[in-house]
């Protein structure tokens, strides 16, 4: 078994930035050696085409409810405290060649695929490291996302789809990264190798693994769900992520009513409060297959969602820079999923989508 890629810096940068708001959901950075955390929650599959990474919210759990010097509530657990949001899962596809790497090799008797479980919150810390060692510091973060404008997105299609183009969107490296499985302490690594051009630089980390058989990928495949009653795509430039924010803090769930007409309500109602907020002019997605003629009234649907867990889906719009979002989709399913699917920027290189269980709502429920 053999994998080895090469990185330059904006690679470096885009796995970083995607990794972070996903490894909130599942806690981890359990013990200094890694050995408590193996397994926390993510699995990573590697092929020559793709790098998909699958998390577990709530996953990372220890046994003894302990912080420690390397739990993630020191790392940034962020939303959802110390062990992250149970019940969501995170799906994230990412194109190798041409996308996320500058250029790779991987052998396995498993037809060149290789899986394992990962600690996303320690290979986080070790591209933070990475980034900051080639004076990149916290700029990712300087701009949110939610502030941001960027380009439309527009392609009648479901959250699945992706595209698959060759385009590359690398600059000449003067620094290079490799990342590549190998052994260190005869435990199984995944590690990042820095190096320059002129040999003033010289890095290495390495995050403990656990090596799986690739037919148990099918196990951390995302869930299967039906197609949306509603999808609505939104601009960059509206915020989303801060009016939730306001909105957790006044009751732990939150009424989601959406229409096919590009209309969204937010809505909780309460002992204490009762407000509505109003989205309009957004941008239904509609597959072919599923297109309507425009005579009939446009779909709707109605969510009954944990405040907590929706935020937890938002954490990329805080910290991903103006440039590496395309667009993102809701996609709503009645009684059964929320799905935010984000497609990134460059439109080529991938995507990421939560899926965010949902409270079962009667027929008179969604009347209200």
């Amino acid at each position: 078994m053999r994998f080895k890629s090469r990185m330059a810096y904006e690679h470096v940068q885009l796995l970083h930035n995607v990794i972070v708001p996903i490894s909130r959901l599942t806690g981890g950075g359990g013990g200094l050696d890694g050995s408590r955390s193996i397994g926390s929650g993510t699995t990573m599959y590697l092929d020559p085409e793709v790098l998909r990474i699958t998390s577990r919210g709530g996953a990372g759990r220890t046994s003894d409810g302990g912080g420690g010097a390397g739990s993630s509530s020191q790392l940034g657990g962020g939303v959802g405290g110390e062990y992250g949001i149970e019940g969501i899962s995170c799906f994230t596809e990412l194109i190798a060649m041409h996308g996320i790497f500058l250029d790779l090799k991987i052998e396995s008797i498993a037809d060149n695929v290789i899986v394992f479980d990962i600690d996303l919150v320690q290979l986080r810390t070790a591209l933070a490291a990475t980034l900051q060692s080639l004076g990149a510091g916290d700029s990712a973060k300087s701009t949110p996302l939610h502030n941001s404008g960027g380009d439309d997105y527009r392609k009648n299609s479901s959250f699945s789809s992706r595209s698959r183009s060759s385009s590359s969107f690398y600059s000449t490296p003067s620094v290079i990264v490799v990342m590549k499985l190998a052994k260190r302490g005869g435990l199984p690594c995944l590690c990042l190798d820095t190096s320059c051009a002129n040999g003033t630089l010289d890095i290495h980390h390495a995050v403990p693994v656990r090596i799986l058989r690739a037919e148990e990928w099918q196990n951390h495949l995302p869930p299967v769900v039906p197609h949306p009653d509603v999808q609505l795509e939104f601009q960059l430039d509206r915020p989303f992520r801060p009016v939730i924010e306001r909105l957790k803090a006044l009751s732990p769930t939150i009424y989601m009513e959406g229409s096919m007409a590009g209309e969204l309500v937010l809505r909780i109602d309460n002992d204490a409060v009762a407000i509505k907020t109003f989205y309009d002019k957004l941008i239904p997605r509609v597959d072919d297959e599923a297109s309507h003629s425009r005579t009939e009234v446009p779909a709707s649907c109605t969510l009954k969602v944990d405040s907590k867990k929706l935020l937890a889906s938002l954490q990329w719009q805080s910290s991903m820079t103006r440039s590496s979002v395309s667009s993102y989709i809701l996609c709503m399913i009645e009684n059964e999923m929320l799905v935010v699917h984000v497609l990134l920027n460059p439109e080529d290189v991938g995507f990421f989508t939560y899926y965010i269980p949902v409270h079962y709502l009667s027929h008179d429920n969604m009347m209200d």
